[in-house]
């Protein structure tokens, strides 16, 4: 059964922190899914992700292509989390218990300076830790990430 990590952007926006985790989350040879709840900001992900430079090439695509089955990155709304490994959440986009005991890693990705960002993401604490997932939370400290918080505490 996978974790659900929390990560509380502080220092960096979603554009910046993303393609980081990415990288960490293809490093471990994980095929990830980033679900968001609006198409618009996915494209626009999908730009950032595009101009990473030449060495660090992240493949991805958006879902509805005819290649979704074969992208190492699939960027998505609604987009179901079989056959990922790693499902990051942005935005408040939902994430079940039952994704994240399949995955080898859940992610939630939010805005620290985003009220409504901010109660999502509790919510998702008390729901997720509640049905039982283990659950790390981690905030951005000078730049590095720091673990405030672990459940079941170890």
């Amino acid at each position: 059964m996978g974790a659900v990590y929390f990560y509380h952007l502080t220092d960096s926006p979603l554009e910046q922190a993303l393609p980081m985790l990415l990288d960490r989350a293809r490093g471990q040879g994980w095929r990830v899914l980033v679900r968001g709840t609006d198409p618009d900001r996915l494209a626009r992900l999908d730009e950032v992700l595009w101009q990473g430079p030449a060495d660090g090439f992240r493949p991805h695509g958006l879902a509805g292509g005819p290649h979704d089955a074969d992208q190492p990155i699939l960027l998505g709304v609604d987009t179901p989390a079989g056959g990922f490994a790693c499902v990051m959440s942005i935005d408040g986009a939902p994430l079940n218990a039952t994704e994240v005991g399949l995955s080898d890693r859940a992610c939630v990705l939010f805005d620290g300076h985003d009220g409504d960002a901010l109660a999502i993401a509790r919510e998702q604490w008390k729901t997720l830790t509640a049905a039982g997932c283990a659950a790390q939370y981690w905030a951005q400290d000078g730049g590095a990430w720091s673990k405030k918080a672990e459940h079941p505490k170890p």
